[in-house]
């Protein structure tokens, strides 16, 4: 037998997918409403249900899940600088497939402390100092979080000089208090994988439970890390291959939802010009951002406010006043689906503005800077003028029959040069859902969950023929 099932518990509907490894073919995928908020079991086994009704009753090899249910892993960051080890604690975050609720950076303040305890984090990751660097902020701290009235797992990854006394402090209030090497070690230093395996053990070992998935043990063998981790494992797997199956290179992932749009990339991003240098703290090989201001439904006025109302009536051909008007109406009411031609018209801007905008914050940005020796031009963030493969997911660019439209807003704009966006590149869509699935797979399966990606990633038309 080899028959393994793939489950993603969404904070929606739960997603399920049946793969013949041998094979390496999908046997069917379906989906159920997710009823964390009751029994897990519920709505998996209406998923179940649908998919026994496509494939037959199926006998399963192993059952592998990953989740994002209950709003995902909410996490909030605390560094010493903005720019420097908080980015970093919120890159670690963003990396294990959080949701960051807040980053903060300095000294907490009480009302800061009261601020994170309002947004009730699952996880605080506790940064802050190289190695053998500042000690009294993320000490002063650790102090300020025993006084959060909350019973939170915290993870240390700050200073390795005064880790012992940060978790001593911490251990007294707090129930699970966890540490791992530095985020950055060395000024401009990165080192967030650590960070991310420590995070993803947290979320095995405490918030599975928290939020009733500990019901599904009984069914799946393995619950393996949050939904975001898994696609960003995929795509890693996607681009840089293994020993004997070769991957696509450097790629870009679009996930737009109701309520955020995620973007991957996988690339050094390194200057591609020799005048070019780079500025700022290093990135990640394998980067995952979320933009909790674009989505396509439950924050549809926010997104109106960020791409800009004029852009997105010149996008769709309409007035500016019926885009406003169909922001709040999908707003409130999340299930309503376009009607009319000009209804559609304005679902379309708002999905390429989602790409659009998310695109500008993920990638880098060229710089003139006037020095002594005249304008030189910087680069801050991740160049990604090369990449070849965009691969588009969500509902949206699904089930829509010209999903180029969508994902044109990826493109490198000449108006707006200065975002390092793709110049050339192939657009692929994810139509059976299943790089989720692949990321799972690859924990156990890697070739065979490449091979599988490769073979169901549907190839669209070039966006620059």
């Amino acid at each position: 037998m080899s028959h393994v099932l793939l489950i993603d518990f969404g904070s929606t509907y739960t997603k399920l997918t049946a793969v013949d490894v041998e094979k390496e073919e999908i046997l069917g995928t379906a989906r159920g409403i997710t009823t964390v908020e009751t029994d897990i079991m519920e709505g998996l086994q209406e998923g179940l249900d649908v998919l026994f009704a496509q494939t037959g009753k199926l006998e399963f090899q192993r059952v592998l899940g990953c989740s994002s249910a209950a709003g995902g892993l909410k996490m909030v960051a605390i560094g010493l600088v903005p720019e420097l080890t908080a980015e970093a604690a919120k890159r670690a975050a963003l990396g294990a497939g959080a949701k960051v609720l807040g980053v903060y950076c300095n000294e907490l303040s009480e009302y800061e402390i009261e601020e994170i305890a309002a947004l009730k984090p699952e996880i605080i990751l506790l940064a802050g100092g190289t190695d053998g660097g500042n000690k009294e902020v993320i000490l002063h701290n650790a102090r300020m979080l025993c006084t959060l009235g909350l019973d939170v797992p915290v993870l240390v990854a700050g200073n390795k000089s005064v880790t012992p006394q940060v978790v001593g402090i911490l251990s007294k209030v707090m129930t699970e208090v966890v540490h791992t090497e530095n985020v950055m070690p060395r000024l401009g230093e990165l080192n967030i994988d650590p960070a991310r395996g420590a995070i993803r053990d947290l979320f095995l070992r405490r918030i599975i439970e928290a939020k009733g998935l500990n019901k599904a043990n009984k069914f799946i063998d393995k619950m393996m890390m949050p939904t975001p981790a898994a696609v960003l494992k995929a795509a890693e797997l996607l681009g840089t291959g293994t020993t004997h199956e070769r991957g696509w290179g450097d790629l870009m992932i679009v996930d737009i939802g109701g309520a955020t749009t995620d973007l991957y990339s996988i690339a050094k991003g390194e200057p591609k010009q020799p005048t070019v240098t780079m500025r700022g703290l290093p990135e990640p090989f394998a980067k995952r951002t979320v933009e909790g201001d674009l989505g396509m439904r439950y924050s549809a006025t926010a997104l109106l406010k960020a791409a800009s109302a004029p852009l997105l009536a010149q996008k769709a051909g309409v007035s500016e006043e019926e885009v406003a008007a169909y922001c709040h109406l999908v707003e409130n009411q999340v299930d309503t689906l376009p009607q009319t031609p000009r209804e559609q018209a304005i679902e379309d801007a708002l999905g390429w503005a989602c790409t659009k905008v998310a695109a500008q914050r993920h990638v880098g940005k060229i710089e003139s800077v006037f020095s002594c020796v005249g304008e030189v031009f910087v680069q801050v963030g991740k160049d990604l003028t090369t990449v070849e493969k965009v691969i588009g997911t969500g509902d949206v660019i699904v089930h829509h029959d010209r999903p180029e439209c969508i994902l044109e807003g990826i493109r490198y704009d000449a108006a707006a040069a200065e975002y390092l966006k793709p110049k050339q590149c192939d657009y692929y869509i994810d139509g059976e859902y299943i790089l989720s699935a692949m990321g799972l797979l690859s924990e156990e399966q890697p070739e065979v969950a490449l091979r599988m990606m490769k073979k169901y990633l549907k190839r669209r038309q070039s966006a620059w023929n």
